[in-house]
This record gives C-alpha cells, sequence and structure tokens, in this order.
C-alpha cells in the first residue's frame, strides 16, 4: 500500500498553523467545532495549535436551524460571525470570522471547503493554484481538505498543493502529490448547476440534504486532518459514504 508523510513544517512548526475553512453550512459548522477540539488536543500535546480564519458570506435562516448548528438567536447574523464567536468564547480563541466569500489573496496552510456547488470548488481551486511569492511560514498552502455530498452520500478528499518531499528508505511506498477534487474528479468542469435557491424550511432544506449526512462527513474529514498531524502518515486520502448503505469506502493512495 502507498502512503504519504505529512510536510515537516505541520507537525513541528514555530507558529500555529493556519487553516481556511470555507463554507460554515451544514459541514462547515460541523467542522469548526471538531477543529477546536482537535486543536485543544494538539495543545496538550505540545504542539502549538490552529488559527483558523471561516469564510462565508451567508446569513441565518430558520432553515438552517437544526440541520445547521444555528439556534434562533442567530437569525438574521452571518453565520460566520455567529460560529466563530462562540467558538471564542467557549475556548478563549482569538480565530478570525471573515463575512465575505473568500478571496484567496492570503493562502494558509490547510485550506477546508465544505461548499455545496461545483463552481466554487472550481473558482477556489483556481485561486489555490495561482503561486504566491511569500516567505511567510503562514502563508504558504500545503494541502486542500474538500467534504461535499448530496442528500445521503458525499466524499472526503484530501490533496496537496505542492510536492511534499518525502523521506527515503521507509520500506514504503510513498506518494509525493495527492489528487485534489478537482484532479481527482475533472468532470466537475462540465457539470451544469442551476441555482434553487436558499430552502424556506427545514423539511424543504432535509430533502436537498438529510439530517447526519453533514457531521457524519465532519467526522471522517477531522479524522482524516488528525491522522495527518497527529501520526505524520496517512494511507488514505479520502473516502466515499453512503448513508443509505451504511457503508463507507476508503480511498487508497
Amino acid at each position: 500500500m502507498k502512503v504519504h508523510y505529512t510536510h515537516p513544517y505541520l507537525m513541528n512548526p514555530a507558529h500555529k498553523v493556519t487553516i481556511d475553512l470555507i463554507g460554515m453550512g451544514g459541514t462547515g459548522s460541523q467542522v469548526i467545532t471538531n477543529l477546536a477540539r482537535m486543536n485543544e488536543a494538539l495543545i496538550g500535546l505540545g504542539h502549538p495549535g490552529f488559527h483558523v480564519r471561516a469564510w462565508d458570506n451567508d446569513e441565518v435562516t430558520t432553515s438552517n436551524m437544526g440541520r445547521q448548528l444555528f439556534s434562533p438567536a442567530d437569525l438574521g447574523m452571518n453565520k460566520a460571525i455567529v460560529l466563530i464567536t462562540r467558538i471564542n468564547r467557549f475556548f478563549g480563541y482569538e480565530w478570525e470570522a471573515i463575512p465575505t466569500i473568500y478571496s484567496g489573496k492570503q493562502k494558509s496552510n490547510i485550506t477546508i471547503t465544505c461548499v455545496d456547488s461545483a463552481k466554487a470548488r472550481l473558482t477556489i481551486n483556481d485561486m489555490l493554484l495561482v503561486k504566491d511569492s511569500t516567505k511567510q511560514p503562514t502563508d504558504i498552502a500545503y494541502y486542500w481538505l474538500d467534504l461535499g455530498n448530496l442528500q445521503k452520500t458525499g466524499q472526503v478528499i484530501l490533496g496537496t498543493l505542492q510536492t511534499i518531499k518525502q523521506p527515503t528508505k521507509t520500506g514504503n511506498e510513498v506518494k509525493q502529490v495527492l489528487p485534489t477534487v478537482v484532479k481527482k474528479f475533472p468532470q466537475l468542469k462540465k457539470i451544469k448547476e442551476e441555482d434553487q435557491g436558499p430552502s424556506c424550511s427545514l423539511a424543504e432544506a432535509l430533502q436537498k440534504q438529510d439530517l447526519f449526512i453533514n457531521s457524519v462527513l465532519a467526522q471522517f474529514g477531522c479524522n482524516m486532518l488528525w491522522k495527518l498531524i497527529r501520526e505524520g502518515v496517512i494511507r488514505h486520502s479520502g473516502c466515499y459514504v453512503n448513508l443509505d448503505s451504511l457503508t463507507v469506502n476508503p480511498i487508497n493512495i
């Protein structure tokens, strides 16, 4: 089996590992809590932890409550601001909420996308591929973790944004480059999407995405990120999830 060894900077950084979390809806609202839990665990292990920037220009509506982690008190407020404020108050962090669509002007070590369209992924892909001249370690892009789903199925894809030099004489067949979601699914460029508009009720929202698909993907995605940093090596670059058949199929490296 092929393996991928984590870039050394993420294992022993001089600064907090920077993360851009894009999309704070059904999946993103679950991921942000997992990142905070992971951050606490890493700090307890002597790691500097994370600094997270959350991006979303959307506001909380009644259809978001129940499936996404929002309450009636959050109605009309920006999703990123609500969730980051909650995390910062609970854990005492200084994570950032950016109430706009992702700009790509400043990169992070890890980008996590929880967006709901192929168009958004392609736009983000183009931004992430722009070469920067920065020398700041917090602005160097290493990995892109994408979480996407339909109503009852979804996938987690971890890709590299640069060639990650691998150790020699490990006894394993190593992989320096992991395909991103756009490279793994080139057909994304051919998908024609229709804007269905926002759901008007929770019942309507659940016709598009089932109640637990987002939280299941968030768990698998964050577990992959945890293994990447905690163990320093991964043997899978993602997985496919099907809640109807209760199956999870790993994607081997």
